[in-house]
């Protein structure tokens, strides 16, 4: 082999130990936009696994609605944080951060290169700045008395007793927002500790972890990314979809656990029970996954890390995969 095809095939040869455990390459981006097929081709180049970040991903069973990768696009390149859990399981964005952080680490001691890709905002902030989760703290039945006392009182009561007890977390958490209210009383009366001096604390680690990040946005024109969410709702019901979530209704997994709150399911949950026709399930999956793309994109046009390649403006994959593999050389080089 020439040491130019080496070179081709190694990366590590020509930008030094990218594998280090403070290295990371992120592929994010809003749903259907592309990510899978781009991801796999980067981390083929870069000898490098992925760590999917995908907070739907995670549940057995569940394939087509949350379009994981095929049993083949897994062979060719290994993937972490998928099929993890069942449905019924709780998880939660710490139990992501600690699997996630343990993939990671495992990739790099041995001489891989960890891409975390995914669409889970929360998710990929929770491994790239670090931010410290105080789930050590939970307590189901303080969390139980809290959702009562918000029905039998109001969540007015409960957002009065956030501003006397953790003024900062109330003038961030709307007064409306009775599950973030609950988790932030929760939190100060299980550790004693106001949630906000907390997220301070993950401030003051913020990027602690990888000093070496190379982040890579993917978006399209937003009509032709609308194009493609049809399309791909259209092809999710006709590889099965309605069938797939009536097989979780039989095993028993209900439509108020987490996982049935996914995009797809609880919309064909809704046909499957009699309240709208399967046209109207497919057109409300459409519209929902739309504006769940639109709240992707506003979440991650705040990171002033992340590099945005339109990729509808490419010709080719392999010219979007030049490009990324340039631009991750680059900033390499560079660091």
């Amino acid at each position: 082999m020439s040491a130019s095809t080496d070179q081709e095939r190694n990366p590590q040869n020509q930008v030094g130990n990218l594998a280090a455990p403070d290295w990371l390459v992120v592929i994010t981006g809003p749903t259907a936009v592309g990510k899978t097929d781009i991801s796999i081709g980067v981390a083929k180049q870069l000898d490098g696994e992925i760590v999917s970040c995908d907070s739907m991903q995670v549940y057995k069973y569940m394939d087509i609605g949350t379009a994981k990768p095929g049993v083949i696009e897994r062979k060719t390149v290994p993937h972490h944080l998928i099929d993890v859990v069942t449905p019924d399981e709780d998880f939660n964005v710490a139990r992501f951060q600690e699997l996630a952080k343990a993939a990671i680490s495992d990739i790099a001691s041995r001489g891989r290169i960890p891409v975390l890709v995914g669409g889970t905002g929360l998710y990929i902030k929770a491994i790239t700045d670090g931010f410290l989760f105080p789930w050590e703290g939970a307590s189901p039945e303080i969390r139980e008395s809290l959702e009562k006392q918000a029905v039998q009182e109001g969540q007015d009561a409960l957002y009065a007793r956030l501003e006397e007890v953790d003024p900062q977390a109330a003038k961030k958490i709307h007064h409306n927002d009775t599950r973030r209210i609950i988790r932030a009383l929760e939190v100060y009366i299980t550790t004693g500790r106001p949630i906000s001096e907390l997220w301070q604390e993950g401030r003051r680690k913020k990027r602690a972890r990888f000093d070496r990040l190379v982040m890579v946005g993917l978006v399209r024109e937003r009509q032709k990314l609308y194009e493609r969410i049809d399309k791909r709702c259209d092809k999710m019901i006709e590889l099965g979809l309605v069938e797939e979530t009536r097989r979780l209704l039989e095993q028993g997994y209900k439509r108020t656990l987490t996982s049935g709150q996914a995009l797809g399911y609880k919309e064909i949950v809704r046909h499957l029970k009699g309240e709208c026709s399967l046209e109207e399930a497919v057109e409300l999956i459409k519209r929902d996954t739309r504006r769940y793309a639109k709240r992707q994109l506003t979440w991650f046009r705040a990171d002033p890390r992340i590099e945005w390649l339109d990729i509808g403006l490419f010709e080719s994959k392999e010219e979007v995969l030049t490009c990324i593999l340039a631009l991750t050389k680059g900033k390499m080089a560079a660091m």
